[in-house]
């Protein structure tokens, strides 16, 4: 049976990634100085304006103004006549200390069974479909998005803007990717520049140059700018918000998703660990070949360490029975917050990175989460 499924990503320059990676920097920054810091950082953008929130617990001295200029001068908005630019922008800061309620129920004295910060269901997800272990429809979304940035900044195609998305349906046959259906890419861009060039160059240098020949074929279809004129963009052209991209930061809607957004936060949220670590557990059975798909759920309650409850769905593709991988999973991975943190060395300034394009997958190969350590010791207990 053909099915399709389409999922979609963002570039850099996309209002709400903005806000993430401001979110994310800020984190970073704080981390370097303060690594017991407690971070819930949130930032929204309108035209030529940034509003930093939220609460923050710290001893690092940090410039929370410069941090978001430097990195809206980085994405690259720079023009003082786009309507959004890194110089002139105006930048308010609404910064708190963390309600001391949530707090006693992080700091304990035995460190390892420090508490949830909150409660909440967090999914990992992994499949067989990709090098990565990610769905074939998110990873090429991404690599696109990665593109139309690296020809804007490289200057291959001068006239683009940094704001622009991407959109990727994949044909299944039988539940395997087959073929690219359709391709939607919408990008920025300068106002002398002619349609029907921006299309060609983008068709040429972005989706041919990035998609796999064997993957296009004469039905594959390429939507470039489709309602065409695309000259206000960025917060200029749309308000942006951190957190309103989760799909895109995850599994672009192949797998569930518990609510929960990643960038402005420490690890001690579970929004963002938990989420590390039950993609870590669906990876890691997939590489073992315990499983071709894996979906892994595990939910918390603020202050217990613990998880509440644990599900592991191999989607019937697993190579043993179901409770023996659950076995082996409660036997090797302490899912405690802190011994999460701790496993992952989590209070590190890792964290900007992958604010962008995915915190899954190839654009996180680094990260201690995408490692597959665990199917090295599994292949052999098995």
């Amino acid at each position: 049976m053909k099915t399709f499924f389409t999922s979609e990503s963002v570039t850099c320059g996309h209002p709400d990634k903005v806000c993430d990676q401001i979110a994310d920097r800020i984190l970073d920054s704080i981390l370097k100085q303060d690594s017991n810091a407690r971070v819930a950082c949130e930032v929204t953008t309108v035209a030529n304006k940034v509003h930093l929130m939220g609460e923050i617990t710290t001893t690092a001295d940090v410039d929370y103004e410069k941090i978001a200029r430097d990195t809206i001068r980085d994405i690259g908005y720079i023009d003082k006549n786009s309507g959004f630019d890194a110089n002139s922008c105006q930048i308010e800061i609404d910064i708190h200390e963390q309600s001391p309620d949530i707090a006693i129920g992080i700091n304990r004295t035995e460190i390892l069974d420090s508490g949830a910060g909150d409660q909440g269901m967090m999914f990992g997800f992994a499949c067989d479909e990709t090098d990565c272990l990610m769905p074939l429809p998110i990873m090429l979304a991404h690599r696109l998005s990665r593109r139309l940035e690296y020809v804007r900044k490289k200057k291959i195609l001068p006239y683009l803007l940094p704001d622009g998305k991407s959109q990727v349906t994949v044909e299944y046959d039988d539940g395997i990717p087959t073929r690219v259906s359709t391709v939607i890419i919408s990008s920025q861009h300068k106002e002398e520049v002619a349609i029907d060039d921006l299309r060609a160059d983008i068709v040429r240098d972005v989706i041919l140059n990035t998609l796999p020949k064997n993957m296009i074929d004469d039905d594959s279809t390429f939507f470039i700018n489709p309602t065409g004129r695309f000259v206000i963009g960025g917060p200029a052209g749309d308000s942006g918000l951190t957190g309103r991209k989760i799909i895109v930061d995850t599994y672009g809607g192949y797998a569930r998703h518990g609510g929960g957004a990643f960038s402005g936060k420490d690890p001690t949220k579970v929004d963002r660990s938990g989420a590390y670590i039950a993609r870590y557990i669906a990876k890691n059975i997939v590489s073992a070949g315990l499983a071709k798909k894996c979906e892994v759920q595990l939910s918390y309650a603020i202050g217990l360490a613990d998880p509440i409850s644990i599900l592991i769905n191999t989607f019937g593709t697993q190579t043993i029975p179901c409770q023996d991988i659950i076995n082996l999973v409660e036997s090797s991975v302490d899912l405690r917050p802190a011994a999460i943190i701790k496993k992952f060395d989590l209070k590190k300034p890792i964290y900007s990175s992958v604010a962008s394009y995915g915190h899954f997958g190839e654009n996180a190969s680094d990260k201690p989460w995408e490692q597959t350590d665990l199917a090295k010791q599994w292949t052999i207990t098995v």
